[in-house]
């Protein structure tokens, strides 16, 4: 298989905005003022009123992708996408891995809001758009079983299996963090996957239509 390295222009730029971002607020010691201005807060959108100045609430399911904890959230969530991204970015082209990426990452924040409406504390990090496009990957790259006759049922129960996979991951990694004192935006994750998941299809058919 060959190497990707020169489809993944979309990928590394997505990357390197978001790894300048966080080298700019951190050296300014700037974070927390970050989070709080541009992080998602979902109570924002059930009638919370914020006392301090912060970007559009419809733009901040995009803009809290900039902001990271830190360089270790930043460093995984950034290797996630350069990996995850470059190869999805191949398969289905760069608009397609684009919309991927912004698509997930508003989904994510819809279903963290649905989760918890009234939450005031920020969601930060890029994880929820990465996640479609670990979704986007693994249906793209999996090979699904043939356990019936139609392969449409054998391609909806591949994708059915990954996503069940991936909430299992996604609550044993939340219990983990909570006993160290981390707060994970678990419904975020799950519902930036289920977009990656339903995207990848209608995607991919959409780029080979003329073959």
């Amino acid at each position: 298989m060959r190497s990707p390295q020169s489809l993944r222009t979309a990928s590394v730029a997505i990357a390197a905005v978001t790894a300048l971002a966080w080298i700019v607020t951190a050296a300014l010691g700037l974070n927390d003022q970050a989070a709080a201005a541009m992080g998602f807060i979902p109570d924002r959108f059930s009638g919370g009123v914020l006392a301090h100045p912060a970007v559009l609430a419809v733009l901040t399911p995009l803009s809290s992708t900039l902001v990271h904890s830190g360089f270790l959230h930043l460093a995984l969530n950034l290797l996630i996408l350069l990996w995850c991204g470059s190869w999805v970015e191949r398969v289905l082209g760069t608009g397609a891995m684009v919309a991927i990426y912004v698509i997930s990452a508003f989904v994510a924040a819809a279903v963290q809001w649905a989760a918890d409406p009234n939450m005031n504390v920020p969601m930060i990090g890029a994880s929820g758009a990465i996640s479609g496009l670990i979704g986007a990957f693994a249906l793209s790259f999996g090979r699904p079983r043939r356990l019936v006759k139609s392969e449409r049922v054998n391609r909806w129960l591949n994708a059915a299996w990954l996503l069940a996979a991936w909430i299992v991951l996604q609550l044993m990694t939340a219990f983990l963090a909570r006993s160290d004192g981390l707060w994970l935006a678990t419904p975020a994750h799950v519902g930036g996957f289920v977009a990656g998941l339903a995207l990848q299809r209608p995607l991919l058919l959409w780029r080979y239509r003329k073959a």
